[in-house]
């Protein structure tokens, strides 16, 4: 279980400090244009994420009405764990810790960081709005990306 735990605050860590700019900038030519799937796949930088949202049976939820506020991890996040580690949780065998992990990145809701909320898997987090923005320990490098069922910080 610490060790489940201390999986999910490395993935938060590494994705919330890597969140690349390139969604910033895709958000800004096509704000609202598409839901939070299709707004990530298509910025390029999340190929990974698509791979463990297909995995764990997600893309079909997070493609729904909503709204929903995702913590999006970078390709360069995921690439930051341990070795293997994401292999790992792909495999059908994983799906449950998969979906577990998954959905502590999502929360219910139209968030733009003011507020302490649970996630989907049932967890708070602890938000920091003052300057710079923090969740649990990690900065937020870019915020309030929409989409149209929802956010991507």
């Amino acid at each position: 279980m610490k060790r489940l735990y201390l999986l999910k605050t490395a993935i938060v860590a590494t994705f919330i400090v890597t969140l690349t700019m390139g969604v910033l900038v895709y958000s800004s030519q096509a704000e609202g244009q598409k839901d939070i799937v299709d707004t990530a796949v298509s910025a390029g930088s999340f190929n990974t994420l698509a791979a463990a949202l297909t995995a764990a049976d997600l893309v079909k939820t997070l493609k729904g009405t909503g709204p929903f506020t995702v913590f999006a991890p970078t390709d360069e996040a995921f690439a930051k764990l341990p070795k293997g580690t994401v292999e790992s949780l792909l495999k059908p065998e994983n799906k449950k810790q998969l979906i577990s992990i998954l959905t502590y990145h999502v929360v219910p809701g139209k968030l733009s960081l003011r507020l302490s909320p649970a996630t989907m898997q049932g967890t708070n987090i602890s938000i920091r709005s003052e300057s710079p923005i923090m969740i649990n320990n990690a900065k937020v490098l870019a915020s309030d990306i929409n989409a149209t069922n929802g956010l991507i910080h």
